[in-house]
């Protein structure tokens, strides 16, 4: 039987295209420089996420990775001169400010009553308890790369799985994101997968779906709610 169910943040749980273009826009509205607040924050997830999985950086703090991540993004997008110290390193906390979509806090506050809820996803752990400040997330733990082992995600799992001294198929795992179940299935965890279609914009084509036979498919947070509610996995 599932006793703790795992999540994936970016994406499944907070809308950070949201939140980074948001950043963007305050931190460039006395500026008067016309900048694509969206692709802008598209260019610096990616950049991001490339840091954070970079074996080398495991031991660094989330916000050094924020900021040499903006970094890059300023400088390839020639906006690195535009803004004063305060503004970028302001721009740069924006990964501790993100928001939630409407149904993530209700939605695990209700899996809470019966399953121990924590993330679990290739993120240091100051970011995450950061940003779980600041978005209300009702998380039992945090487990970060820097806390329960390898920056791949099936090592993370496992890792993660062992420090709370379940047995694999005692955890599920929950994502809008098919590649992340098929991992996590791939290392004895159950699965739940619910849709995010506007993860990356209108235009978004990916992930509509579910891609395999996942334990469950729900339509949202709440919904997985729903379905766990008198669970059998």
């Amino acid at each position: 039987m599932v006793k703790a169910i795992f999540f994936d943040v970016f994406g499944t749980v907070i809308d950070w295209r949201k939140g980074l273009a948001h950043g963007f826009e305050r931190a460039f509205a006395k500026s008067g420089r016309e900048i694509s607040s969206h692709a802008l924050a598209d260019a610096w997830y990616q950049a991001y996420r490339a840091r954070v999985r970079d074996p080398l950086a495991q031991d660094v703090r989330g916000d050094e990775v924020a900021s040499a991540s903006l970094q890059d993004v300023l400088e390839a997008w020639k906006l690195d001169r535009v803004l004063g110290d305060k503004d970028t390193a302001q721009l740069a906390s924006s990964w501790q400010r993100l928001p939630s979509w409407p149904d993530s806090v209700p939605g695990l506050r209700a899996l809470r009553r019966e399953y121990v809820i924590a993330p679990c996803t290739d993120i240091p752990t100051s970011t995450m308890t950061w940003l779980a400040k600041h978005a209300g997330l009702p998380w039992d733990l945090i487990l970060g790369t820097d806390l329960v082992g390898e920056g791949q995600r099936g090592g993370l799992l496992a890792g993660a799985v062992q420090a709370i001294g379940l047995a694999p198929g005692e955890v599920m795992y929950a994502s809008a994101h098919n590649a992340d179940l098929a991992v996590a299935r791939s290392v004895g965890l159950k699965t739940a997968f619910f849709a995010r279609p506007k993860e990356f914009g209108a235009e978004q084509t990916s992930d509509l779906a579910p891609g395999d036979s996942w334990e469950v498919v729900a339509f949202d947070m709440l919904d997985l709610a729903r379905h766990m509610e008198s669970a059998i996995y």
